[in-house]
């Protein structure tokens, strides 16, 4: 294929993503620079009263003083370790997690240590601290720490994987169009470069089954398939897979599969082995709330020697993952967060975590079920989501929506509109409050009713 030809398609494909800007993102930016002009926080006028937000602005100390607290006590304090931004309610937490507190201070440590030492750091302890941060990862995911690498989100993950895959002319990959646009643009520039033939499934948004999972992606195998991608969750919905059945079911027919986690990592407990993939993928700076620009790759080990490098490395042994983590001089210092990141998750406890997600997107959800005019684009049954779930209203445009639930209702959300899913992406963090989903049901109840 043409060069030209191959960059119009690829911008056909950006073009064709599922999300959306809306003028809301404008307004909350012109709220920024005019806090000092805006009158009330809320729009007013619109019959629906917006909760009252907790303080957040007091410093809040050690994250371990979080083991010992239980129910409000516990996210009572927890929210007051986030610096929030005042006149809206942010349920947008799936593109970037904001920080607490406390990572955020050790992270500006990190910055000026580093920045105090300079090369004398960079030139002495830099890869022995990153490969101890990689290990101790490894340990929450259960994976060998001589399987994963640190990287910089999971787009240059996986990436690096599907590009960087033994392709020949004729093998076929399978991913679904839900996919993250990234990953399905690096498809597309394989299938250009080395005449890699894509299949392309399309998820349910409400499965009977897994089995019907399992059987979508499995009808799209032949025996030219070589890898198959899919969504541990997807961004778009929230909806989880169910990985482990879909792998046993690709490996019976000689493919393997790479897992999209951007989501997961934080989010939910994963443990690597018992999903028995091939590649894993995730954003640390989304769920694990570690500073933007961190991620994380697991190759299984006998895998490592077949992938090339995104960059090329100094001579390694074939079986060293570090031959696949060459990226020049970076950010030292967010590496070195991850460990804050790791500390606060694990005084906070994944399983509370998880939990308290999971419920805040049920407290929402589950009143607009069969309500006129509303539709949930998630699963119902709760092993099938956490944090994240998708909303439409039948006489709005997701923008439409975006817009209406930031101008009148001060909810900050992302509009979805393609691939399937048509509606408002909601995605609420830790610091989000039982009074905050109650708004977004008086609001979206609202907005049902006028059509």
């Amino acid at each position: 294929m043409e060069k030209r030809t191959f960059l119009k398609r690829m911008g056909q494909l950006a073009a064709a993503s599922p999300f959306l800007m809306h003028p809301g993102a404008t307004a909350a930016r012109s709220l920024d620079a005019t806090a000092h002009e805006v009158g009330p926080a809320f729009p007013s006028g619109t019959g629906v009263h917006p909760p009252k937000p907790f303080v957040t602005g007091s410093r809040s100390g050690s994250p371990a003083a979080l083991r010992g607290l239980q129910g409000n006590e516990l996210w009572e304090r927890v929210r007051a370790d986030y610096e929030l931004k005042e006149g809206y309610i942010n349920l947008e937490s799936g593109y970037y997690n904001i920080i607490p507190r406390p990572t955020l201070e050790a992270f500006l440590e990190k910055v000026r240590m580093v920045n105090r030492e300079g090369a004398y750091y960079m030139r002495t302890v830099q890869w022995e601290n990153k490969a101890r941060i990689a290990a101790r990862l490894a340990g929450l995911l259960g994976c060998g720490a001589d399987e994963l690498i640190l990287t910089r989100n999971t787009t240059e993950s996986l990436d690096m994987i599907i590009g960087g895959y033994p392709w020949k002319a004729g093998d076929e990959a399978v991913y679904a169009e839900q996919d993250y646009g990234a990953m399905q643009m690096q498809f597309g520039q394989v299938a250009a470069r080395f005449g890699v033939v894509n299949r392309v499934v399309s998820l349910p948004l409400h499965p009977a089954s897994d089995a019907e999972i399992v059987n979508l992606y499995e009808s799209a195998i032949t025996p030219r398939t070589r890898l198959l991608m899919v969504c541990h969750m997807v961004n778009i919905t929230g909806q989880i897979l169910p990985i482990r059945k879909i792998c046993e079911m690709a490996h019976s027919h000689g493919v393997e599969v790479l897992v999209d986690g951007a989501h997961c990592v934080g989010h939910f407990p994963v443990d690597i082995p018992a999903l028995d993939c091939d590649y894993y993928g995730s954003s640390l700076h989304k769920w694990l709330a570690a500073p933007l620009g961190a991620g994380m790759l697991y190759v299984r080990k006998e895998h490592i020697p077949r992938i090339w490098p995104l960059l090329a490395e100094h001579h390694r042994e074939p079986t060293d993952i570090g031959r696949l983590n060459h990226t020049g001089t970076h950010p030292v210092h967010t590496d070195l967060a991850i460990d804050a990141a790791l500390d606060y998750l694990e005084a906070l406890g994944l399983e509370r975590k998880s939990d308290r997600l999971r419920h805040l997107q049920r407290s929402w959800t589950e009143p607009l079920r069969g309500v006129k005019g509303v539709r949930i684009n998630t699963p119902e049954e709760p092993r099938r989501s956490c944090a994240i779930a998708n909303v439409g209203v039948d006489h709005l445009t997701p923008a439409g929506l975006a817009d209406v639930l930031f101008d009148e209702f001060g909810i900050y959300t992302v509009a979805i509109d393609g691939a399937g899913v048509r509606g408002c992406r909601i995605t609420p963090n830790v610091f989000n409050t039982e009074a905050e989903m109650e708004h977004l049901v008086e609001a979206i109840t609202t907005l049902a009713a006028r059509g």
